[in-house]
């Protein structure tokens, strides 16, 4: 789940502002975890685009997952946020989570909360802190609907003149184990590139997960997956 961009909309809040970027990640997970995670792809294409408007913001990304043989998936989320204050960086959040696969679909869901958001002044430093009511659908056989709630955090910091950057997101929702009963469920993807130029950068990201990764082979819940990864700023 690719959320930085969506910390532009903290640049100019009311103009009109747009980000686009790809990327491409090699993923190392299969390698470390050769038995739990034997069907992790390896290949992931990222396309994320913001825009922000004198009311808010859109933001979204598309997530490809590829095999050798196969397009394995494709995992979108896409958030509206409508400012509610001029005085205050506070805005509500609407959001839709969702894809297919080769097998079938991911299990949709829809949020609604609120965003309290910040910056430097020099706007090389900024974050974000939405808590979102967070249901799920019953998208296919052996999913059901149920209430959860989320809290995420955004990140971004620019350093060493911009030459450097840190940035992603941290998730923690109430996700249900296979009985029934509740669980939370962390996910965090923080990345570090290296800008050779304004438009590309080459860096890596490290997937931080428990309870996310659907694990057949053991009771391993926790996760470590980090990537070597190219993107282009458009």
């Amino acid at each position: 789940m690719k959320k930085q961009i969506l910390l532009a909309m903290l640049l100019m809040m009311g103009m009109a502002v747009q980000a686009q970027n790809v990327q491409l990640h090699y993923d190392f997970g299969r390698n470390i975890y050769p038995d739990a995670e034997a069907g992790r792809q390896k290949v992931t294409m990222t396309l994320e685009q913001f825009k922000a408007d004198k009311w808010g913001s859109w933001f979204y990304f598309v997530d490809v997952d590829f095999s050798r043989k196969f397009t394995e998936g494709a995992y979108t989320e896409i958030s509206r946020e409508i400012n509610l204050s001029k005085k205050v960086p506070l805005a509500a959040h609407v959001e839709y989570n969702g894809g297919l696969n080769r097998f079938g679909s991911f299990q949709q869901a829809a949020l609604a909360g609120i965003a309290w958001n910040g910056h430097s002044a020099d706007f090389s430093k900024t974050y974000s802190i939405q808590l979102m009511y967070k249901r799920y659908f019953k998208s296919y056989e052996n999913t059901r609907a149920y209430h959860s709630v989320q809290l995420t955090g955004v990140w971004g910091l620019n350093f060493a003149n911009d030459k450097l950057r840190f940035d992603g997101f941290i998730d923690l929702w109430r996700g249900e184990k296979a009985c029934g009963h509740g669980q939370l469920v962390l996910l965090t993807e923080p990345q570090l590139w290296y800008n050779v130029t304004p438009h590309l950068s080459f860096g890596s990201e490290v997937e931080i997960s428990n309870n996310f990764i659907f694990n057949t082979y053991d009771s391993k819940t926790f996760f470590i997956n980090p990537t070597i990864a190219a993107k282009w700023n458009f």
